[in-house]
């Protein structure tokens, strides 16, 4: 289903440190990046138990909807997709590529979303002829699955590994599977401060683990950018010709600059970024606020 994802070395920032970026984005054009990982064992589980409607959460731009809503059909599965948005509010291009693979879509609104989720999750009516999976994948099978993404490459030479934080799934699943010599920094892309790491806590294997979350780069919150930001994008992707999104990639290369910038980093540092993919969010920009879409 999927390719080898390529490791690029970004040239415009390995001076005098060696930055590389794993390109999950261009592992398949629907399952874009990591959402292919973390929804592989879910998919399985699905089958084994026989369940002939796999559901999940998401808003009006969900990577995870969309590779979701692929997935399933491809596996012979039905979709429903529970969305952060009003059945009156305009259907967005990424519900519309959805329902195309045969997802149907449920609206729970926006100021109840939270709440109406969790009762579908937690009710003991829930059908059982549906698989439910959380928003963005998270949970320990999720997470599973996330930590294969350092078995397709030899990664035990890179000092750091770092990556966008969402729901955290990712980042549990790489701090599972890196070497105990590696350093592992997260960048949140909401402001959620006081939960993020409780969630990504949850996730692992060994609670000992160490990892660093830094908390300064989300642009002030999920999906929020700002005219800065989408030059960097645009600057980017002049330089490397490598697209990144508003939501995750962007906010996560633009923190490597900065704290390359800063010499967080060792000189002799080897740097692995993980470019989880996952364009969605760029389109709901106007046209042609971004070079490359």
């Amino acid at each position: 289903m999927h390719i080898k994802p390529p490791i690029q070395s970004i040239l415009s920032l390995s001076q005098p440190q060696k930055v590389d970026l794993l390109r999950l984005d261009l592992l398949h054009p629907v399952v874009s990046g990591n959402k292919f990982y973390k929804l592989r064992y879910y998919i399985e589980l699905a089958i084994e138990n026989g369940t002939s409607t796999i559901a999940s959460f998401g808003g009006p731009y969900s990577n995870h909807i969309v590779a979701l809503a692929y997935t399933a059909k491809e596996a012979g599965l039905k979709s429903i997709g529970y969305i952060r948005t009003n059945e009156d509010e305009p259907i967005t291009p990424s519900l519309k590529e959805a329902k195309a693979y045969g997802m149907e879509l449920v609206y729970l609104g926006r100021m109840e979303f939270q709440s109406k989720k969790d009762a579908i999750l937690n009710s003991s009516d829930t059908n059982t002829d549906c698989f439910f999976i959380d928003e963005g994948g998270y949970g320990a099978i999720g997470a599973k699955g996330a930590a294969t993404i350092l078995t397709e490459h030899n990664t035990t030479h890179y000092n750091y590994i770092i990556c966008a934080v969402g729901t955290g799934t990712m980042l549990a699943g790489i701090i599972n599977a890196a070497d105990t010599h590696q350093k592992i920094i997260g960048i949140p892309v909401l402001k959620n401060e006081g939960s993020i790491e409780s969630e990504i806590n949850a996730l692992l294997v060994d609670k000992n683990s160490t990892y660093t979350l830094l908390h300064q780069f989300h642009q002030g919150g999920y999906a929020k950018t700002n005219p800065t930001m989408v030059a960097f994008m645009n600057k980017f992707w002049d330089t490397e010709k490598i697209p990144t999104d508003i939501v995750y990639t962007s906010k996560l290369l633009f923190g490597v600059t900065q704290l390359l910038q800063e010499n967080y980093f060792e000189k002799d540092a080897s740097i692995l970024v993980i470019h989880s993919g996952g364009l969605q969010g760029n389109r709901s920009l106007p046209v042609g606020t971004l070079k490359f879409c």
